[in-house]
C-alpha cells in the first residue's frame, strides 16, 4: 500500500503538470503565431536583403549571425552554476576553447570562407539548423566562419514559384560574395529539402559556390529498400499529384505546411502518439522545456503556392526527374546536376525514415552512372552516414553537431584539394586532444553506394505511378478544379487551416479554452512546493506504468507495419502489374545519357592527360609526387595534408603559388595519376630542368615523411622508393 500511495501521487502530479505543459505548448503555438513565427534560430541576426522587395518577389531573406547566443537565451555553459574547486580550471579551459569570439561583426574584414545554411520548408519554419548552441551555426561559429543563413515567412508571394526562389537564393550569394571579396567563396549547407534547393543553385551559378553539403536530402525520391521505406508509395496510391492540386485550391491558391507535417507523423504513429507524449509525462519535472523548445519550431506551419507544391510533388518527388537531367524551373531549361563541379558532401542516417540513404545517395550512380565519370568531370563527392539517428537528428543533434557538423565544416580548406573522385568520410575520436576527431576519406567505388539498396530493380514501377500522376491530374484540372475554386474563397481557405487537427491540438490546449484554468491553477500549485518526489524507480507500479507504455509502442509498432506492408502489396499489385507497365512504355526505362557518347569523352579525356604527363614544371612535377605517395593506399587523411602544406610553404620554390593555381595543378596532377599512374611516374624526369631540381625534390619527400610524424605504410613505403629510383636513374 505505501508503493500505491507513493506512486497515486506521483501520477496524479505528473498527469496534471503534462496537461500543463499541453497548456504552455498551445499557448507557445499562439505567441510564436502572434509574433510573424519568426525563425527558432538561438543567435542573435540582422536581415542582409529581404526578398520581399525583390522583382518577382519571393517570401525569403537573407540574414547574417551576428552574436554566439541570442541575448534573450544566454549560453548555459556561460551561466554561473556549481564547479568544484578543483575543476574550475578545467572548465575555464574548455569554454575558452569552445567559445572563440564571433567574427560576424567583422565580416566585410575577414578572410575566412563564408557559410551559407539552407532550412527545409517542407511544412515547418526555419531556423532548425541553428536552434541550438551547439548546432550547425555554432559550429560554424567556433571555426571562425561567418555564418549566414536563408530564412523564409509564413505566406509566399502571390505567384511564387521555385525558379522564383532559386533565382533569390543565387542574388543572396552573390551578395555574401560581395561582402567577402578576399574570401573563398561560400560553402552551402542544405538541410533535408533545402539540400536540393541547394543543389539547384549549385547547378545554374558553379562559379559563385564553394563546397556544398546535403544533410538528409532527397535527391533520389524512387530511392529505398522493399518493406522499409513506404513514404515512396503514398503518392502512387492516392494517384499522383491531383490530391495536392485540390488541396491547393482548397487553401485558395495556397498549400498548407500542415498537411507534410501530418505525414511525417503518420509514419510512426507509436512516436507521434505514445512515445513523444508519454517521455514528457514520465519524466516531466526535467523535459518540459525541451518538449515546449522543439514544440515551438515543429508547431509552426507555413505555407506553399500552388505553384510551389506542384512543381515539388510533380516534378520530383513523383516525376523523379532532377536526377534524371529532366527537371525544369523554366519551360526548355532542364537543371543538370552534373554542372556544378564543385565539392559535394552528402550526409544521411540509416534510422531516418523520411530520407533513407538511398534517397540521399542512389543519385551520385543515376547523374554519373560511374566514379570514372565522376573523375572525367573533375568533380569530388564525399558520402558519410550514421547507424541509427533519425531525420530530424541529423539537424538538431547536439551530438551530431558537436561530431559530423563539426568535421564537415573542418573540412571544407581540404575538399578543394582531393584528387577528383568518391569517397567516404570518417570521423574518429582524436586519442591525443578530447573532444576532437580525426578525420580521413577513403576512396570508393559506385559498388560502396549500391551496397546500401537492394537492387534497381523495384523503381522501374514509378514510370507507371508517374505516368497515372499526370493523367490524373489533367482530369482534375479540367474537369474539377473550376468548381472546388468558384467555392473557395479566402475566409473559406482560412477556416479550413484553422480547422486542421494538427493546429486544434494546440489551441484547444491553450489558454483559450477556460476548461484548462483549474490546470493551470493546480499545476502552479504542485510547482510552488507541493510537488512530491517521483517514485522510485524499483517501485512496482511505475515498473507496472512502463511495461503499459512498452506494449502500447509495440502494439502500435505491429500496426504500423502491418499497415505499410499492406501499402506495399496494395502498390505492387497495382503498378506492377502487366497493364502499368504498357501504360508507363518502356521507352521510359532507357537511360537518358547516350553511353556511346559517353566512352568517346572518357577516351579522349585519357589521351589528353597521357599527352600531358611530359609536361610541366617543378611544382607540377611534386604534386604529382606527393599525391602517388599519399594516395597509394587510396585513404587521404588530415595530418597527411597539413604536413604538405607546410612542406610546400617552406620550399622556395612552391610557397609563392597561389591557393587557386594549387587547386588547378592538383587537379589536373590527380587526373593525371588516375589515368595511367604508372606511366606517371616514369615520366617525372622530363618535368625537372636540372640536377638541382631532381635533389630538392627528393629533400622535400624526406622533410614530409618526417612532417608526416608516423612511418609510411608499405604501399605508400613502395610508391616512395619507386619514385626515389626514377629520379636517381
Amino acid at each position: 500500500m505505501g508503493d500505491f500511495s507513493e506512486y497515486w501521487w506521483d501520477s496524479a502530479q505528473r498527469s496534471l503538470l503534462f496537461w500543463d505543459v499541453m497548456r504552455q505548448r498551445g499557448n507557445t503555438y499562439l505567441e510564436h503565431l502572434e509574433k510573424g513565427q519568426p525563425p527558432v534560430l538561438a543567435f542573435s541576426y540582422e536581415t542582409v536583403m529581404d526578398g520581399r522587395e525583390f522583382d518577382p518577389p519571393v517570401n525569403y531573406a537573407l540574414v547574417r549571425i551576428i552574436s554566439r547566443r541570442s541575448e534573450a537565451r544566454p549560453d548555459r555553459r556561460q551561466a554561473p552554476d556549481k564547479i568544484p574547486a578543483d575543476k574550475t580550471e578545467e572548465r575555464q579551459h574548455v569554454a575558452d576553447r569552445r567559445h572563440k569570439p564571433a567574427i560576424a561583426g567583422l565580416a566585410r574584414e575577414t578572410v575566412s570562407r563564408p557559410i551559407i545554411i539552407f532550412d527545409p520548408r517542407a511544412g515547418h519554419g526555419p531556423g532548425i539548423g541553428g536552434s541550438k548552441q551547439d548546432s550547425q551555426v555554432g559550429m560554424a561559429l567556433d571555426a571562425g566562419h561567418p555564418v549566414y543563413f536563408i530564412i523564409f515567412f509564413i505566406t509566399p508571394q502571390p505567384g511564387q514559384t521555385l525558379g522564383d526562389v532559386r533565382d533569390a537564393q543565387i542574388r543572396f550569394v552573390e551578395k555574401v560574395r560581395e561582402l567577402h571579396p578576399k574570401a573563398p567563396r561560400p560553402a552551402i549547407i542544405g538541410n533535408c529539402q533545402g539540400g536540393w534547393a541547394a543543389a539547384l543553385v549549385g547547378a545554374e551559378r558553379p562559379d559563385l559556390v564553394g563546397p556544398m553539403v546535403f544533410n538528409g536530402s532527397p535527391l533520389s525520391y524512387w530511392a529505398g529498400v522493399e518493406g522499409v521505406n513506404p513514404l515512396r508509395y503514398s503518392g502512387g496510391l492516392l494517384g499522383g499529384v491531383w490530391i495536392n492540386s485540390l488541396l491547393s485550391d482548397l487553401g485558395h491558391g495556397y498549400f498548407d505546411g500542415a498537411h507534410l507535417v501530418a505525414n511525417f507523423e503518420n509514419l510512426n504513429p507509436a512516436n507521434t502518439l505514445w512515445t513523444k507524449p508519454y517521455h514528457v509525462y514520465a519524466n516531466v519535472d526535467t523535459e518540459a522545456q525541451r518538449f515546449l523548445n522543439f514544440e515551438k519550431w515543429w508547431g509552426g506551419f507555413f505555407l506553399l503556392t500552388d505553384k510551389e507544391i506542384h512543381q515539388i510533388v510533380d516534378g520530383l518527388f513523383i516525376g523523379n526527374k532532377l536526377e534524371r537531367g529532366e527537371f525544369e524551373l523554366e519551360a526548355g531549361r532542364q537543371v543538370d546536376l552534373k554542372n556544378n563541379d564543385n565539392p559535394v558532401v552528402v550526409f544521411a542516417s540509416f534510422g531516418d525514415n523520411i530520407t533513407p540513404p538511398q534517397q540521399a545517395f542512389n543519385w551520385i550512380i543515376k547523374t554519373y552512372g560511374t566514379v570514372e565519370e565522376i573523375k572525367r568531370r573533375g568533380q569530388v563527392i564525399l558520402v558519410i552516414g550514421h547507424s541509427r539517428i533519425g531525420h530530424l537528428g541529423i539537424f538538431v543533434s547536439a551530438k551530431i553537431a558537436r561530431k559530423q557538423h563539426k568535421g564537415i565544416i573542418g573540412s571544407f580548406d581540404m575538399l578543394n584539394f582531393l584528387p577528383p573522385g568518391l569517397y567516404e568520410m570518417r570521423l574518429e575520436e582524436d586519442p591525443h586532444e578530447p573532444g576532437e576527431f580525426m578525420v580521413r576519406y577513403e576512396e570508393k567505388n559506385m559498388d560502396h553506394i549500391l551496397d546500401q539498396d537492394d537492387g534497381l530493380k523495384d523503381e522501374e514501377a514509378f514510370f507507371a505511378v508517374r505516368r497515372v500522376s499526370e493523367t490524373m491530374d489533367s482530369i482534375y484540372r479540367a474537369c474539377f478544379a473550376p468548381w472546388v475554386r468558384m467555392a473557395v474563397n479566402e475566409n473559406v481557405a482560412e477556416a479550413l487551416r484553422q480547422l486542421h487537427p494538427l493546429r486544434m491540438q494546440r489551441y484547444l490546449l491553450s489558454d483559450l479554452n477556460p476548461w484548462m484554468v483549474p490546470v493551470k491553477a493546480w499545476a502552479q500549485f504542485i510547482s510552488s512546493g507541493e510537488r512530491r518526489w517521483p517514485a522510485a524507480a524499483d517501485n512496482p507500479f511505475r515498473i507496472w506504468e512502463q511495461s503499459l507504455a512498452d506494449f502500447m509502442v509495440s502494439g502500435l509498432n505491429q500496426f504500423r507495419d502491418s499497415r505499410d506492408n499492406t501499402f506495399e502489396d496494395m502498390f505492387k499489385a497495382i503498378y506492377e502489374s502487366p497493364g502499368m507497365k504498357l501504360l508507363a512504355g518502356f521507352l521510359a526505362l532507357e537511360e537518358t545519357q547516350n553511353h556511346r557518347e559517353l566512352e568517346e569523352l572518357r577516351r579522349r579525356d585519357a589521351a589528353r592527360w597521357r599527352k600531358n604527363m611530359e609536361e610541366g614544371e617543378f611544382a607540377d612535377a611534386m604534386v604529382r609526387i606527393f599525391l602517388a605517395i599519399g594516395f597509394a593506399d587510396k585513404v587521404a587523411g588530415r595530418r597527411g595534408y597539413q604536413a604538405t602544406r607546410r612542406v610546400l610553404a617552406q620550399s622556395p620554390r612552391m610557397k609563392a603559388i597561389a591557393a587557386g593555381d594549387l587547386r588547378q595543378i592538383i587537379r589536373e596532377q590527380s587526373r593525371i595519376l588516375q589515368t595511367d599512374a604508372d606511366q606517371a611516374i616514369e615520366a617525372l624526369p622530363a618535368l625537372f630542368k636540372s640536377v638541382g631540381e631532381r635533389q630538392d625534390a627528393r629533400a622535400m619527400i624526406t622533410l614530409a615523411v618526417e612532417e608526416l610524424g608516423r612511418d609510411l605504410d608499405p604501399r605508400e613505403q613502395s610508391v616512395r622508393e619507386r619514385i626515389q629510383a626514377v629520379l636517381a636513374a
